[in-house]
């Protein structure tokens, strides 16, 4: 296993859903997670930084999901 992976779970990033926050500095993508008990399912969370479709990101706590951004 790749160093540092042993904190938390792999996802691979598989849809961007929108940009979020006051200065839309926030980004909201969909994410399959890869290991353990919750693999395969695709949760939603919140990203900051840059981010790609593809890109895989370590989850600390996969039992946590986004919730959707909704227009007003």
């Amino acid at each position: 296993m790749a160093e540092g992976t042993e904190r938390g779970t792999p996802a691979e990033v598989v849809e961007i859903v929108k940009r979020t926050g006051v200065h839309g500095e926030i980004i909201q993508v969909l994410c399959r997670i890869l290991n353990g008990p919750e693999q395969g399912r695709v949760k939603r969370r919140n990203v900051k930084g840059l981010i790609r479709k593809g890109d895989v990101v370590i989850l600390l706590n996969t039992e946590r999901e986004a919730k959707e951004i909704k227009a007003r």
